[in-house]
Parts: structure tokens; C-alpha cells; sequence
């Protein structure tokens, strides 16, 4: 970015796009990787409603792969590899 691109704020940061959840055994699933260096880290958050509130854990792997797409579907196949493992008990 220029300086004057900072300096009359020509660009703007880039909006949140929605993130489309994946349900698996009353969880829902949401992918979302971390860019870093031209690779994405897998990334997302796991939520379920328990007793009436919606409970989430955040969920970071080391892992890191070269495509966006890739980085969702890995996140989506090892949420579901720990809620399994869990026993479904995650929070």
C-alpha cells in the first residue's frame, strides 16, 4: 500500500464474508482458515447449543496447506474426527 493510499484512505480492510456452518451430530461447524505467508493454518469454530446457550470452541491446527478450499475441508474433517473422539463432551 502507498503512502498516500494510507495517508487519504484509499483502501478499505475487506468485510467478513458469512461463513456457511456444516452440521454433523447437533454441532455446527464453521471454517474459517488463517492466511499466513500464501498458505492458510487450519481454523474454525465448533458450536452447539447446550441448556439454551450456544457454546463454542475455537479450534487452531499447525497444520498448513497451500489452498483456502483445502484448509476447509480439512478443518470440517477433523472437527468431526474430535467431536467423534470426544464423545461429543467438547465443552
Amino acid at each position: 500500500m502507498g503512502f498516500f493510499s494510507k495517508l487519504f484512505g484509499g483502501s478499505k480492510p475487506d468485510a467478513k464474508k458469512e461463513i456457511e456452518p456444516v452440521e454433523y451430530n447437533g454441532f455446527l461447524i464453521y471454517p474459517d482458515p488463517i492466511s499466513e505467508g500464501g498458505q492458510f493454518r487450519i481454523a474454525g469454530t465448533i458450536t452447539k447449543e447446550v441448556d439454551g446457550e450456544i457454546q463454542s470452541h475455537r479450534f487452531i491446527r499447525s497444520d498448513v496447506v497451500s489452498s483456502q478450499g483445502d484448509a476447509c475441508e480439512l478443518m470440517i474433517t477433523k472437527s468431526k474426527m474430535f467431536i467423534d473422539q470426544s464423545s461429543g463432551k467438547i465443552f
